[in-house]
């Protein structure tokens, strides 16, 4: 014994006898005693429930007779070494086997040397603690600290249910295989019900330690019905988990399940857990998890991580489904909001590639405008989901609204940036959001284009200017001055105007493509210029082709595309006068209207026209100072007059009483014409009204 208190001899003796005492027959630490030879000579109460030795016939044999395979192991080297150094061995782990259908035992070991008073040594004394499920609960909370960590890394139903698979193999089950219900993977919740409601469930992940699995286990995607009375029925019906611990194919319930049965029966599996997967109330489906390899049958500890572990897959794969049912929803709403065909125009031939891979706010919008003109528009918003596609149809929407006003594309894109500032503070705030926390981007390009004159003017609000492949072959981004995106900081935009050649290609796309192309400018004109040669193909297969070879394999945003090949109005089809401001001038420019259409073939069209002309530069002679244009349009199906002058005072159309002596001019001009406006000018203003040339319009 150790050193005492005091010099009491008698006293010690008794302590010591007391102490001996309690370790042989009160101590819950199993204690062997051992001799020089290391024949077992001692060992306390504790020691004979330490079920890794048999000690009932133990005594005075060694431990290799007694020691089963724990004493192959690290167990004889420790004995040996501290007989040897005597240094004592603490908290060595000694691991073996009852039999190979059970579990491993594992065993804390503390060795020390007994020696005499001379130092002669008389043995050794091991303590020994079975430390199995202390070992296996670590391995257990190991497991689903590192399952929490690695199941769920995405809002995939596919791949959380594939993390699932593998984080259980093999760490728990030889195989895996995760099937869930065909309404989960539409985005509905499935409430708990009867199996004919439930239908069919479909393979969505599966794993397996065996090389040859691939012959009995399901492929990805197929499905299989539910049969009553089965495990897989029950934990469905009651939504708790099943644990079956000696499997075998003479279970009744086997014939019930002739798919699933048959594969168990295939695999030889010999124990079989079935996990429902269920979330806020919503039923996902069901995994099955099964040992063919490892001897051991699942027990109860299995079954609660198994079930642990499937409660926190449910929930990852129900995420996944709301994620997957809004992104669906945001999807249909998106291309419900795109323009649903993009109808020819005279001033441009379009061609468009739409593809939402990421259900975002990505749009594009051809608008025709007065005097044969077009705006080509398109925008990105930040974001995905329905709140994006909702804010994509309301920019839209307004631009659509603005457009018809015929401003300057930097007013339209100021009146839009206070429409989306608005926007913005009208949306409740987010619950994680934070005082420094900004809206999302929304950025938009507004392009006008005459084929009269053959120019363009632009703007931009924080978006990538559009791209000019010109008919001599040349490529290059258009000088565009940037402006900060709509609902940000200043409404400051500036409009570049230019000239195009007739057969000029502009492509215009969204942010999410370029950046796909490349970080470098001058590398995306090179390959956007590649894929637009040659340029004398129809203009949707050069569009395709933009797509084709620019959009990466896995496209995680939306890819937006609009094409558009200039054409050009010439003398042949426009006709134009500057006429002095001066009633005679009426006449004059009904005059000349008459020949214009003489020389169109539009003769049966020339009082409709020269009404329209008439009343349009009479009305200017009476509300302007200066000169006054005039401009005939052959634009297709209609013949657009256009009258200018310097007064920036708007016409408003009036139904003149019978005892008034005028204002029936723009309501004449209203009545034959199949639209009409105005539209302001540096200096002054334009009416403009169009004749149709049929009578189907």
């Amino acid at each position: 014994m150790g050193a005492s208190l005091g010099g009491h001899g008698g006293q010690d003796a008794e302590l010591d006898q007391a102490v001996l005492g309690a370790l042989f027959s009160e101590s819950t630490v199993g204690l062997h005693v051992l001799d020089p030879q290391l024949r077992l000579v001692r060992f306390n109460t504790a020691a004979r429930y330490v079920k890794a030795f048999a000690l009932e016939e133990a005594l005075g044999r060694h431990p290799r007779e007694w020691g089963g395979d724990f004493y192959a192991g690290n167990y004889e080297a420790t004995l040996l070494e501290v007989l040897d150094t005597g240094v004592p061995a603490l908290d060595v782990e000694v691991r073996g086997h009852l039999s190979p259908e059970q579990y491993e035992i594992v065993l804390s070991v503390s060795c020390f040397r007994l020696e005499d008073a001379t130092g002669g040594v008389l043995g050794l004394a091991t303590a020994i603690v079975d430390i199995t499920e202390r070992k296996r609960a670590a391995a257990r909370l190991a497991l689903l600290e590192r399952a929490g960590g690695r199941i769920g890394t995405t809002l995939d139903i596919f791949r959380t249910a594939q993390e699932f698979a593998d984080e259980m193999v093999p760490e728990l089950a030889d195989t895996v295989v995760v099937e869930v219900l065909d309404s989960v993977l539409r985005g509905e919740a499935g409430a708990p019900g009867s199996l004919l409601e439930y239908g069919a469930l479909r393979c969505t992940s599966r794993r397996s330690t065996a090389l040859d699995a691939e012959r009995y286990l399901p492929s990805i995607g197929e499905a299989v019905g539910l049969s009553s009375a089965t495990p897989f029925a029950q934990c469905l019906s009651d939504l708790r988990p099943r644990i079956v611990q000696e499997l075998t194919t003479d279970a009744g319930w086997m014939e019930r399940e002739p798919v699933r049965g048959r594969r168990l029966a295939e695999a030889g599996a010999h124990s079989l857990l079935v996990l429902p997967l269920t979330a806020r109330g919503s039923v996902i489906g069901l995994a099955h998890c099964y040992r063919d390899r490892t001897p051991q049958a699942f027990d109860g500890g299995d079954l609660a991580l198994a079930a642990e572990l499937a409660d926190r897959v449910a929930l990852c794969l129900d995420n996944a489904r709301l994620y997957a049912r809004e992104r669906s929803a945001a999807r249909v709403l998106q291309l419900s909001l795109r323009p649903a065909r993009v109808r020819g125009h005279g001033a441009v031939e379009t061609a468009y590639s739409y593809c939402p891979f990421g259900a975002g706010g990505d749009w594009f919008d051809v608008i025709p405008l007065s005097g044969s003109r077009v705006a080509l528009v398109t925008g990105d918003t930040a974001g995905r989901g329905l709140e994006a596609a909702a804010t994509m149809g309301e920019v839209r929407a307004a631009i659509s609204a603005l457009a018809v006003l015929d401003l300057a594309p930097e007013e339209v894109l100021e009146r839009l940036h206070a429409l989306v500032t608005r926007l913005h503070g009208e949306r409740p705030g987010r619950a994680d959001a934070t005082v420094d926390d900004e809206p999302d981007d929304t950025t938009c390009l507004y392009l006008v284009y005459s084929p009269v004159t053959r120019r363009c003017a632009i703007a931009s609000a924080g978006h990538p200017p559009p791209v000019l492949a010109r008919p001599d072959g040349t490529v290059e981004y258009a000088m565009v001055p940037a402006g900060p995106p709509l609902g940000r900081g200043l409404a400051k935009y500036g409009t570049a105007e230019f000239e195009v050649a007739e057969d000029t290609v502009l492509l215009l796309c969204n942010t999410a493509m370029l950046r796909a192309v490349s970080d470098d400018p001058q590398d995306q004109l090179e390959r956007i210029g590649g894929a637009l040669q040659p340029a004398d193909r129809p203009l949707q297969e050069m569009c395709d082709e933009v797509l084709y070879k620019l959009a990466p394999e896995q496209m995680e945003n939306d890819a937006v595309l609009l094409l558009a090949r200039t054409r050009a109005l010439g003398p042949d089809r426009v006709a134009s006068w500057t006429l002095p401001n001066h009633p005679a001038s009426v006449a004059d420019a009904r005059s000349r209207a008459e020949h214009a259409l003489a020389d169109w073939g539009l003769e049966q069209h020339a009082f409709t026209v020269t009404l329209v002309v008439s009343e349009l530069v009479t009305n200017a002679v009476r509300y302007s100072d200066g000169p006054i244009g005039v401009r005939l349009i052959l634009d297709g199906s209609a013949v657009v007059c256009e009258v200018t002058d310097d007064s920036s005072t708007v016409p408003h159309l009036r139904h003149a009483e019978e005892v008034d002596e005028g204002g029936r001019g723009l309501y004449l001009t209203w009545q034959v014409s199949r639209s009409w406006g105005t539209r302001p000018e540096a200096r002054g203003k334009t009416i403009w009204a169009e004749v149709a040339l049929s009578d189907e319009e």
